[in-house]
């Protein structure tokens, strides 16, 4: 693995499904995806079968709430075994050195670019208001990390969802990266449809000795230089997957020495880069479900937490900050003239924790109306620009936890590619 401390970036050494492999059947949804909804991953069960697949060494968060402490111990061991024996079965390739430039193609956007690369954990915070090269953009919530970190402990492997940002408006290193790759001659290193309607995704792999390699580590080193507090990358999607290789990291780097600390590969992360300015890259809200709550008493508790922000409550749009309540009646908006945070999901967060409610975060308005029904309440927030993401990253910290995603649920990053982390 080659490394570039500067950017806080290695070139890492990726492992590919095997020539052969059912890439469909190969590449399954982001963990964190459809949490609510069991039927999804009963279907992505039924149509992997036995076939290999990184759902078989990923831990699905739909089953967190839903499985005892020894049902989620075995999905644990069985993600820890099947690793070994994907390995001892040769169902990936030899390790590769280099990155991998990628399209993804769904029903919304016909092209979203990313770069496949390593990121130096050493050089990556969570905590508000920290100045390193990799910074998480919203809040993270602590108590999702152990179940991950107890997947990493056991496992050799990691397949990563995560996403990281740059701010490049002249698309310097991603589309220059595709553009030198698609127009070489070479054979892309797989294309394949993915599951559930969710598009297709094309990639081509930049070995470390290319002169493509050499361009990108340039590119990122004059983002870097252009960049108004040293931040580089912002995590998009996965924060919590990263604060847990984090922690990870943490938890081997104490029985290290220096000289093994430099290399060792969990101190690596897999992640795939997006360019903010990518115009297939949409930011969406997260939305909230309440559940046992009905949409009259959300709202009549509402009045009461908003009593001195001006809130006012109408069956239209009205001026100011506001978002929806929705459930089997009519939408109800709630618009604060005064409100609490500068943005309407930190108003809304703030109440549902202090009501202590019991909350899903849902990406997609339609999935919210589906599970607001009955005594469910639905909570539909505005978009978050992007135009000026990186200046708010910079100027106030981490948004509220849960704030943004990219792209509807479907459009998530799949589990594709994969490195060695013991």
């Amino acid at each position: 693995m080659l490394i570039d401390n500067n950017i806080a970036v290695a070139i890492p050494d990726i492992l590919l499904p095997k020539e052969g492999t059912d890439l469909k059947k190969w590449a399954v949804i982001a963990c964190d995806q459809y949490t609510s909804e069991p039927d999804y991953w009963n279907k992505i069960e039924a149509e992997v079968g036995d076939a290999p697949s990184t759902l078989r060494i990923v831990l699905p968060e739909v089953y967190l709430p839903r499985e005892d402490e020894e049902g989620i111990k075995t999905r644990l061991n069985n993600i820890a075994s099947t690793i070994d024996n994907y390995m001892s079965q040769g169902v990936w390739q030899a390790p590769k050195e280099g990155f991998i430039v990628l399209d993804r193609a769904t029903s919304l956007h016909p092209s979203r670019k990313g770069l496949m690369i390593a990121v130096d954990l050493e050089q990556y915070s969570y905590e508000p208001g920290n100045k390193e090269k990799i910074r998480a953009t919203e809040g993270t919530v602590l108590d999702r990390i152990p179940p991950r970190v107890r997947i990493r402990a056991n496992a050799k492997v990691e397949a990563p969802h995560i996403m990281l940002l740059i701010d490049d408006p002249t698309d310097s290193v991603i589309g220059m990266a595709w553009n030198e790759m698609a127009s070489s001659g070479e054979a892309p290193c797989y294309d394949t449809e993915l599951m559930g309607g969710s598009g297709s995704i094309k990639g081509y792999f930049i070995p470390s000795s290319s002169p493509v390699c050499q361009k990108i580590t340039s590119a990122f080193t004059a983002l870097l230089k252009n960049s108004a507090d040293g931040m580089l990358f912002a995590v998009g999607d996965g924060n919590h997957s990263l604060a847990s290789a984090k922690a990870h990291w943490d938890n081997i780097k104490k029985n290290l020495s220096e000289d093994q600390k430099q290399n060792h590969p969990a101190r690596f992360a897999l992640a795939e880069v997006v360019n903010i300015h990518d115009k297939g890259l949409d930011f969406e809200p997260i939305h909230r479900v309440v559940f046992n709550v009905s949409p009259e008493e959300f709202v009549k508790k509402a009045e009461e937490y908003f009593k001195d922000n001006g809130i006012s409550v109408s069956s239209s749009p009205a001026e100011g900050q506001s978002f929806i309540v929705t459930g089997d009646t009519a939408d109800s908006y709630i618009t604060l003239s005064n409100p609490p945070h500068s943005l309407a999901v930190g108003s809304v967060q703030g109440f549902i924790d202090k009501m202590g409610y019991e909350v899903d975060y849902i990406h997609g308005e339609d999935s919210v109306r589906k599970l607001a029904s009955g005594n469910n309440t639905g909570i539909l927030l505005p978009d978050v620009s992007k135009d000026s993401f990186f200046a708010t990253i910079s100027a106030e910290g981490v948004f509220p936890r849960k704030t943004f995603s990219m792209g509807e649920a479907f459009e998530k990053r799949f589990y594709f590619e994969a490195k060695r982390i013991d």
